[in-house]
């Protein structure tokens, strides 16, 4: 995604540690960015006069079930976060970051018995949390 890059790149400031330091702060720029355009496509899509939707042309990626259950699963991770800040970012890594359990666990410094442990219950806990959202 070009927006990553520039993100990632434009950061001149930003000292990168290791490998692992860059795709870590890749996957939370990507869940960022992504979160990001769902609420901007949530926000623009609007009833205009007469009852017409108006949608920026920027809008057309994400269907609109998909922003919705993306807005879902961002409030989720927030919760998630709030309980368990580590399993929140092996979600973030493995589902935004594409990462194996392996690449996981040197991006956060664990074995990746604990990435698959913590990938196993973070996924059952936001299903049970998506599945009680409204219209699920």
């Amino acid at each position: 995604m070009n927006e990553a890059y520039i993100r990632l790149v434009g950061d001149q400031a930003r000292d990168w540690q290791n490998r692992a330091h860059f795709i870590g702060v890749s996957a939370s720029v990507m869940r960022r960015i992504l979160v990001d355009y769902a609420r901007r496509k949530h926000a623009l899509k609007r009833r205009g006069p007469g009852g017409i939707v108006v949608e920026t042309d920027d809008a057309g990626t994400l269907s609109d079930q998909q922003s919705e259950e993306l807005l879902d699963l961002e409030v989720a991770l927030d919760r998630l976060d709030a309980m368990s800040p580590r399993q929140r970012r092996v979600v973030e890594l493995r589902y935004f970051g594409g990462l194996s359990p392996e690449e996981t666990a040197q991006v956060l410094n664990i074995s990746a018995i604990t990435v698959k442990r913590d990938w196993i219950a973070a996924k059952a806990w936001l299903k049970g949390q998506l599945s009680h959202q409204p219209g699920r």
